[in-house]
């Protein structure tokens, strides 16, 4: 535990103007992150008797080691500044939203000759228009499937398209016209684009105008005795108006909002956000934070802008947002969100009538998620915290492990080895700290060891061993080594910091390394460490039998109660490293088992790969064929296609592929073998 005064600022060195500051713990990684109008002022505050400050302030500085600041112009640029920092930095002790599922979206990828609607999650993508968030992927596809009576716009992926493409037949929702089935040359290129931009503009919340034309359309339709096209005008009019039913009438038509509720208590905070576009609730998201640092409503809506809006632009950042409480510096927040819209953005408190009545229902939503997460003991602060003291108590360790790394070694029968590490921080996985590794051989052996030599044990020691060894370079690149032993560089006062304080790879070291295995592969891991000369890390395994807890000099296991919070959490590490380690294991063997017979002809490139395939239809009739037929595709001469004959002649054919539901053979026909096809990663 670190003393403030060790590293207060001299009197006079902190400038009284705008600016963001930083402080770093003694690895110089970044664990605060925060801005001020006059930073002479906000750092004085961190400074003064400990007994006066916040607890987590106080917990703060005592681990923090240093602290720096930059200046700048205006509070919009320090805002912006924060916003990047907290984003690159990822510091400890800042407020940071965390969800627990990605929300879907309907997307439109505009981007594409031919448009596709579909469900999306993750990072947004150029080129492509998006609605949403909602709370259900199902809520989507149901919507979907009523406006694509009147919007048949391509569904399929890519796959189906050019297998339809490619034979002349569309699939099933363009027999029963739900898509305009562009792959089969029904509609042109232009005709589908304006399908789709037709279908962005409903969802956008242009519904009236849209409604009404159909109405006339009808109306006319029947005047002229052409009652089956009225009929189907009647029923696409029907669909429409059970799509927007869907998304229930709040405000008035032209409200374009967003409204963010808070409920909070000393721990923790949920916040909701309801997106309202043309009067209706367009979608719906939520995050949960852990209150690491002491922060008023005020401070909580503030984070919560610049998590909804910092990779926003033009119209997903709304003319007005509703809100609990207004920010500290309002005109800074306000000016920043107008510069990410474009346009002016008003940030407000409802004061009475509708918006007032709906922020109230975002508020009860707000507590009823907080109330929702309190319940799972995984993410229950007192929860984490018992659990970590029942780990430190059995496992005889002076403080509780704040960090653990956990190791898992994967393969199948000796082929494709790996092994995973992951994070858990405050009892909670830190995803971003999660790594793979590629088992190679022996750790400190000149001879590598292949197949059947490998076994956990030695992977274990390996993958332990280049862990640490990383850990120990980077120690050793930032001057923590020269600092313990006394040595100084000669042009420098005092060991050089870490580069940017930006979160490393393998820079900071766990207080406890878990094993998923028995007694050999904590020995081995503990003789990895040992090697290393590293004795400030505890080692334990977590056998799968009987979920025994290993430890290297202990002849008997530690046996924790079955109601332990304890074991309950190291379950959580192991079970958390054997599935990485699966998902990657798997992704390794399913590439090696994609390879083509054509990846082993010398000179035959990914081009002319596909040349060959599109000429042939499939590695079966490529096959089959002659080297003079082989010789007719553009850009092979005799050689290359002699190359091509005896690579294929060599390579057994491929078992076929099966459909596992349906028992059904699936043939090669869409570019080569069930070996040869590209899938998404698992």
């Amino acid at each position: 535990m670190a003393d403030p005064s060790s590293y207060r600022p001299k009197p006079g060195q902190i400038p009284d103007s705008p600016g963001v500051y930083k402080f770093r713990d003694e690895h110089g990684r970044v664990i605060y992150v925060g801005k001020a109008k006059s930073l002479r002022q906000r750092l004085a505050n961190y400074f003064q008797d400990l007994a006066g400050l916040h607890p987590r302030t106080r917990t703060m500085v005592t681990t923090a080691a240093s602290v720096e600041w930059t200046v700048v112009s205006t509070e919009v640029e320090a805002l912006q500044l924060e916003y990047s920092w907290i984003k690159e930095f990822d510091p400890r002790f800042n407020v940071k939203y965390r969800d627990d599922k990605s929300y879907p979206y309907l997307a439109v990828t505009l981007g594409e000759e031919f448009p596709r609607v579909q469900v999306m999650r993750g990072h947004k993508q150029k080129g492509v228009r998006y609605f949403g968030p909602y709370a259900h992927a199902w809520a989507i596809r149901e919507t979907v499937d009523l406006l694509l009576r009147v919007f048949p716009v391509r569904t399929c992926s890519s796959g189906v398209f050019r297998n339809a493409h490619r034979t002349g037949r569309p699939c099933l929702l363009g027999y029963i016209g739900k898509c305009s089935a562009p792959c089969v040359g029904r509609v042109t290129p232009d005709e589908h684009r304006e399908l789709a931009e037709d279908f962005c503009d409903f969802m956008a919340g242009r519904t009236g105008t849209y409604i009404r034309r159909l109405e006339k359309d009808m109306m006319a339709a029947a005047d002229d005795m052409e009652y089956e096209r009225a009929a189907r005008l009647r029923d696409d009019i029907e669909a429409l108006r059970r799509a927007m039913e869907k998304n229930a009438v709040v405000l008035a038509d032209a409200t374009d909002a967003d409204l963010i509720a808070v409920a909070e208590d000393e721990l923790e905070a949920a916040v909701q956000i309801f997106h309202v576009r043309g009067g209706r609730v367009r979608g719906q998201r939520g995050w949960v934070t852990d209150k690491v640092e002491a922060v008023d409503t005020a401070g909580l809506v503030e984070h919560a802008l610049q998590q909804l809006y910092g990779e926003e632009s033009g119209d997903a950042v709304p003319k007005e947002v509703l809100v609990p409480a207004l920010p500290e510096d309002l005109d800074a927040v306000t000016e920043w969100l107008s510069g990410r819209r474009g346009s002016q953005v008003s940030l407000r408190i409802p004061q009475r009538g509708d918006k007032k009545d709906l922020m109230e229902t975002v508020g009860r939503n707000a507590q009823q998620a907080l109330v929702l997460h309190k319940t799972k003991r995984a993410s229950d602060l007192t929860t984490r915290s018992r659990a970590l003291e029942e780990i430190a108590d059995a496992l005889g360790l002076d403080t509780a492990p704040l960090r653990i790394e956990c190791f898992d070694i994967s393969h199948l029968q000796g082929e494709d080895v790996v092994a995973s590490m992951v994070v858990f921080e405050d009892g909670l996985p830190r995803k971003s700290e999660y790594r793979r590794f590629q088992i190679k051989g022996r750790v400190g052996d000149t001879q590598v060891w292949h197949g059947q030599g490998q076994d956990d044990v030695r992977s274990m020691h390996e993958v332990v061993s280049r862990r640490f060894r990383r850990y120990l370079a980077e120690k050793e690149q930032t001057g923590e080594w020269l600092a313990e032993s006394g040595e100084v560089p000669v042009d420098a006062a005092e060991p050089a910091p870490a580069e940017d304080g930006r979160p490393k790879k393998f820079a900071y070291p766990p207080q406890l390394v878990v094993v998923d295995g028995g007694k050999p592969q904590v020995a081995a891991a503990r003789r990895a460490l040992d090697e290393l000369g590293i004795d400030d890390v505890a080692v334990c395994g977590l056998a799968k039998r009987l979920e025994e807890v290993w430890l290297p000099d202990g002849d008997d296991p530690v046996v924790l109660p079955r109601t332990s919070e304890g074991l309950y959490l190291l379950q959580r590490v192991r079970d958390t490293a054997h599935d990485f380690a699966i998902r990657y294991q798997r992704g390794k063997r399913g590439k090696r088992l994609r390879t083509s017979p054509l990846d082993d002809v010398p000179g035959l490139g990914e081009a002319r790969k596909r040349a060959l395939i599109k000429h042939f239809g499939s590695v079966k009739r490529l096959r089959q064929a002659t080297i003079e037929q082989i010789c007719e595709v553009p850009g092979f001469g005799r050689k290359t296609a002699e190359a091509v004959a005896v690579a294929l002649a060599q390579a057994a054919p491929a078992a076929p592929a099966v459909n596992t539901a349906t028992g059904e053979i699936i043939e090669d026909d869409d570019g080569g073998t069930a070996h040869g096809r590209e899938s998404g990663h698992e």
